[in-house]
């Protein structure tokens, strides 16, 4: 089955290819010839999931998934959430984000948080939306180089390391995305 992956972000491609293996052959945006950055102005991961998967199926009429992934922190009532990619700022720069939630949590002892992913299917018009969410809490201080986002401040529910000291098997082993590609996998 072949399916286009919403995304422009080779991160999230390369993870996603490396979870659903040869289940699913996903092209992404460059290999279907859009270089245009989808706008993603929902107020909730699913809005901005679907707006995205709604745009390739529009103007490609293609079968496609697309996600939206959000750190919800506890305390900071589900912030950054859908926000979490432009959380200081709209350049999406990963170190003012990471920088600007430590600010925040400074002094807050209760650090608990989730990663949720959100993905939408379009599949021969029919829309399914599925999710995954792994729990765990906020570093005080980045750990570890892998990964990408906040992956170097958030240790899994069960660990002792950040997703930023796993590897990439070990984190796709565990990960939010992966578990909404499992469902998505039981739907398909």
């Amino acid at each position: 089955m072949e399916l286009v992956f919403a995304t422009n972000n080779i991160h999230k491609l390369q993870e996603a290819r490396l979870i659903l293996g040869e289940r699913v052959s996903l092209c992404s945006l460059q290999d279907i010839g859009c270089d245009i950055d989808i706008p993603e102005t929902g107020d909730t991961l699913e809005q901005n999931s679907l707006q995205k998967a709604n745009y390739i199926w529009e103007h490609y009429g293609l079968d496609c998934i697309a996600d939206d992934t959000g750190l919800e922190v506890f305390a900071l009532g589900g912030a950054p959430g859908v926000y979490s990619a432009r959380y200081a700022g709209k350049e999406h720069d990963f170190i003012a984000n990471r920088k600007k939630l430590f600010r925040e949590l400074n002094g807050i002892d209760m650090r608990s948080a989730q990663f949720r992913t959100v993905i939408t299917l379009i599949r021969g018009g029919i829309i399914k939306q599925v999710e995954g969410v792994v729990e765990g809490t906020i570093t005080t201080e980045e750990r570890g180089e892998s990964g990408f986002g906040y992956d170097s401040m958030f240790v899994p529910k069960g660990e002792t390391r950040s997703f930023g000291e796993m590897t990439a098997d070990e984190k796709a082993a565990i990960s939010h995305r992966k578990r909404a590609l499992e469902a998505l996998c039981k739907i398909l």
